[in-house]
């Protein structure tokens, strides 16, 4: 079934949670997000590759050409890992779990899914967790 999303939708908290239209909105969003850093993380592939082809000068060249690749490979491996979470989102979007808390099932709400559409806790889940990360990190 395919959902007619109007062209100026937005969630909105006169509505039911998660109703269809919700969950189609944040299907796309998260499918756009998705496709953008695939095509990021290709466009680095490509940067690597082009360079890997140039002459290398001297040593200052090399050290700030192998600096470059670190970081390229490095938020290459950061897209990954989105790209993962936002798979993982539409899968939550498909099986109905989306938009609700992993830890309480409570919901996350709209606005914090619209700053990070791939959350899986709410704000006071959040919190909760990373002061129990930082109570044992200081252990």
């Amino acid at each position: 079934m395919t959902i007619e999303l109007p062209p100026d939708y937005a969630p909105s908290l006169d509505e039911e949670y998660m109703n269809p239209l919700q969950l189609e909105y944040f299907s796309r969003k998260l499918i756009a997000w998705r496709e953008e850093l695939m095509q990021e993380a290709q466009e680095t592939l490509e940067h690597l590759r082009d360079q890997s082809y140039q002459e290398v000068g001297d040593e200052a060249d090399r050290a700030s050409r192998e600096s470059d690749h670190s970081l390229e490979l490095r938020t290459r491996d950061r897209y990954r890992k989105l790209i993962r979470k936002i798979e993982q989102a539409l899968e939550r979007i498909d099986d109905g779990s989306y938009g609700y808390c992993e830890d309480t099932g409570d919901p996350i709400g709209l606005k914090r899914l619209e700053a990070r559409p791939i959350a899986t806790l709410s704000i006071d889940a959040q919190e909760r967790r990373e002061i129990k990360e930082r109570v044992l990190a200081d252990r």
